[in-house]
């Protein structure tokens, strides 16, 4: 079809792989009346889809972006569009094969076949290489190469066979019109199209267009190079596209990808070259297309002398030359992550940073998502709502991508912390902080304490029960002072800084309805009441756990984790009755929180108050004003780390005196400050409370989780009836904790498992749940008080009983595990007493 329709039930602004996914996915769901818009021709309309090398590796430490692409391949498979050759990524140093046996973990966990393998082995499948350049490599046979431009046109006219689609090439945006909060319409130079739902496709472009709407969409034009050398001899008889595998070549951050007769050669060791989206040319000003930017041979030069050490015989044949070389534009994010869902304004949705091999996923997620509320893969982490206010600053996503495009095939620790545009949001007592050793690692632009060096003399005092690691690798970005903190908590009192919690209330005559329609948990309780609850989507999986005080008849308090509290925020506010009169304000850059917890937290309390803080007077899950050294706190009775304690809220004006307070108080008492290490792993992991984002995420239940309670109150809530056909059934899964029996690993040295590695039998088979999921490590730290390790993991249910002997494998060897709770039961204090 041709023309430019006036009306449209939706509008999708770009012809990618994304685009074209997009598209074929909602007409799939239903949808009719889509127009597809694209500033270029059909079938490559000139954006990094045309110029990709597209071949697909399938193991990401990240299970989201593993599931987009396992996904993917199977739709390109379904299409007839990919070639399975097969796959290398070698190592050049041990450091690096250290890293490959890490990848073999998520492997493993994923599901996805793989190995470690030697030169000799990758010799025989590529014979041009030299095998006295690498010491090995990990290898899996399912990588292959997909033609995406045939897929997208597949994908694009499946959805015009169906009368759902009108497609407009050679068509530009202008404008984007926004009334009310809601999107309406769409201004092209072919006339404007009237719409609610608009999905941004379009890539490198997507900043500019959501700039129209006053939506920002924080990614950066990034330059990938890339050339072609050719014709090889050595491939002149090949049949097809590509017969030898792909080589990796990790260590020099380069890739060699048979194309023919040529031999394609990509890099990403060189500088960051970023653009703005709006210089990138038009498709009249291109020589090429508009993202295959001209060459700069200074940036290749060293990778290309690396990759004919490699290949000398390939890369140096007589006759062959480089044939094309461009500076080829991809999308990078601040987080590495794709942005994804509706935004801010209404009807307005992203599916934008995604590369070839997560497109297909993409669209159908994004598509499921539009349709239904949520999709089958869970794509949190990838949701456009998380940004704060600071990270969608372009100079925010070029401070990050200008660090991080180096480390696309870097080795980057789970704990690794970002060097760039740090000291974005500041505690109230940081100054304090920085003369006490705080050790800083960022969250959502906060700095937070992960420990104190003040506290080193702790470490010789409670000596080998600190658990010290031997192997840096295990060591890294953590120290024995954490585990310090935490016995001394536990034996007397830690101060710790939460300044980082989200925090918003809900006011007006509809909050109740609005909060008893989010969470799970009785909402309509007694004023001073807090309440912790999951919060759910519709089809029954996690959105968040957070806590609720009731402060009011009429208003709510919502308290959640920094990392996700722009997300919980946005998901509460379309919750929100739209009455005028019920409200939702954020507080979160206006009250600063700060936990005492520990067995003489009551003590120091006391001590500095002359308010009733007595167990009688100040009972569990209660909220109340109290007056602590002359300043009003709004004091929570609630422990994260299974200990007697509060949650004090502070305006942050008044944070500061309120922390030195405390520290004064309680220095007579043993108390210390105690950085987020114990809070966010230690102290949770020995009781074994779970968190949003390891162990409950939107693929996960409450019932496998271990949370459900006797009864489910009568109010409906969002997933209330997938909620009640979980009870009904018996679990796929079940969440538990286990111990390692023996750190020792082969070489005598003992290691420490830092999560995200597979569960296995204790001779190395293989376990399944439900789901069709291999078990995998969602947590794993240090349980001080036990002198364990311990590691959280959904388990076949078949599998979860206490006593159980299974296995870890961390780093490609097994090191044996038992499991110590096959429910929420806590491993340290099961009675909760401490919590008294």
């Amino acid at each position: 079809m041709s023309g430019t329709p006036t009306h449209a039930d939706c509008v999708v602004i770009g012809a990618g792989i994304v685009g074209n996914s997009l598209v074929h996915h909602l007409a799939k769901l239903g949808w009719r009346n889509i127009v597809q818009l694209d500033q270029g021709p059909l079938p490559n309309p000139g954006g990094s889809t045309g110029h990709a090398s597209n071949f697909i590796f399938l193991t990401d430490h990240s299970r989201e972006i593993t599931d987009l692409t396992l996904d993917s391949v199977v739709q390109y498979q379904e299409m007839g569009v990919f070639t399975r050759s097969g796959g290398f990524e070698i190592a050049r140093t041990e450091e690096r094969m250290e890293e490959l046996r890490r990848r073999m973990s998520s492997a493993r966990a994923w599901g996805i076949e793989a190995e470690i393998v030697d030169p000799d082995f990758v010799k025989e499948k590529v014979p041009f290489i030299e095998t006295d350049q690498f010491i090995g490599a990990f290898w899996q046979p399912d990588v292959g190469v997909v033609d995406s431009l045939r897929a997208g046109t597949i994908m694009r006219e499946s959805a015009l066979e169906l009368g759902a689609l009108t497609t407009v090439p050679n068509c530009e945006v202008l404008d984007l019109e926004v009334e009310d909060g809601k999107i309406t319409k769409v201004r092209t130079d072919k006339g404007d199209i009237e719409t609610s739902t608009v999905v941004i496709a379009c890539g490198v472009w997507s900043p500019k267009i959501g700039d129209m709407a006053g939506v920002s969409i924080p990614l950066t034009p990034a330059v990938h190079q890339m050339i072609s050398v050719g014709p090889c001899p050595q491939l002149a008889e090949t049949e097809g596209e590509i017969s030898f595998p792909i080589v990796r070549d990790m260590d020099t951050f380069c890739y060699e990808r048979q194309h023919g007769a040529d031999m394609e050669v990509g890099s990403y060791a060189h500088r960051a070259i970023l653009h703005e989206p709006e210089d990138i040319p038009t498709i009249e000003q291109a020589k090429l297309s508009p993202t295959e930017m001209p060459f700069t041979d200074e940036d290749f030069d060293p990778q290309l002398e690396q990759a004919l050490e490699l290949m000398p015989e390939l890369l140096g044949a007589d006759g062959a030359e480089m044939r094309y070389a461009i500076n080829g534009l991809l999308s990078l994010t601040c987080d590495g992550m794709p942005i994804l869902g509706e935004s801010h304004v209404k009807g307005l949705w992203t599916a934008a940073a995604v590369w070839i091999k997560e497109g297909p996923g993409v669209g159908r997620a994004v598509a499921e998502w539009m349709t239904h509320g949520h999709s089958e893969i869970d794509v949190a982490h990838s949701d456009i709502a998380r940004f704060y206010p600071h990270q969608m600053r372009r100079e925010h996503t070029r401070l990050r991508t200008t660090e991080s495009f180096i480390k696309t095939y870097g080795i980057i620790h789970p704990a690794e912390q970002y060097e760039s545009d740090r000291d974005q949001r500041l505690a109230p007592m940081h100054e304090s902080q920085k003369k006490l050793g705080a050790v800083f690692f960022e969250a959502v632009g906060w700095e937070r304490p992960f420990w104190y060096e003040s506290n080193a003399g702790l470490v010789e005092e409670y000596g080998d029960a600190v658990m010290p690691r031997e192997h840096e690798w295990d060591s890294r970005w953590w120290s024995p002072i954490i585990n310090a903190e935490h016995l001394r908590m536990r034996e007397a009192a830690g101060v710790i800084d939460l300044s980082a919690f989200c925090m918003f209330d809900i006011e007006g005559p509809g909050a109740l309805e609005a909060v008893q329609t989010t969470c799970v948990s009785q909402c309509d309780v007694a004023v001073g009441k807090v309440i912790y609850t999951p919060v759910l989507d519709a089809k029954g999986g996690f959105r968040s756990d957070l806590t609720v005080m009731r402060l009011g008849e009429d208003r709510f308090r919502v308290v959640t984790g920094g990392a996700h509290g722009m997300a919980d925020r946005a998901w509460f506010a379309a919750h929100v009755p739209d009455d005028g009169q019920t409200t939702l304000t954020d507080h979160t850059d206006a009250v600063s929180t700060i936990g005492l917890w520990g067995p003489r937290a009551r003590d120091i309390l006391s001590s500095i108050t002359d308010d009733d803080v007595s167990g009688e007077g100040f009972g569990f899950l209660t909220c109340r004003e109290i007056t602590v050294s002359g300043i009003t706190v709004l004091a929570s009775r609630i422990s994260y780390v299974g200990e007697l304690g509060w949650e004090l809220y502070v305006a942050m004006d008044d944070g500061a005196a309120l922390w030195d307070a405390l520290l004064e108080a309680g220095a007579s008492y043993g108390a210390v400050p105690v950085g987020i290490g114990v809070y966010g792993t230690t102290g949770r992991i020995e009781k074994g409370y779970r968190a949003y984002g390891y162990e409950l995420d939107a693929e996960r239940t409450i019932v496998e989780a271990g949370m459900q309670r006797p009864k489910v109150k009568a109010a409906d809530f969002v997933g209330k009836e997938a909620y009640l056909a979980q009870r009904a059934e018996e679990p796929k899964a079940v969440l538990c904790t286990l111990a390692v029996d023996d750190h020792t690993s082969a070489s005598g040295v003992k290691r420490y498992m830092l999560g995200g590695e597979p569960i296995l039998t204790r001779d190395g088979g293989t376990l399944t749940d439900g789901h069709g999921h291999h078990p995998y490590v969602t947590t794993a730290g240090s349980a001080p008080s036990l002198g364990k390790h311990l590691l959280m993991a959904h388990l076949p249910p078949d599998q979860a009983r206490v006593g159980n002997e299974l296995a870890v494998s961390y780093m490609e060897e097994l090191y044996p595990v038992t499991i110590v709770s096959a429910d929420a039961t806590p491993v340290l204090d099961p009675e909760n007493a401490r919590l008294k």
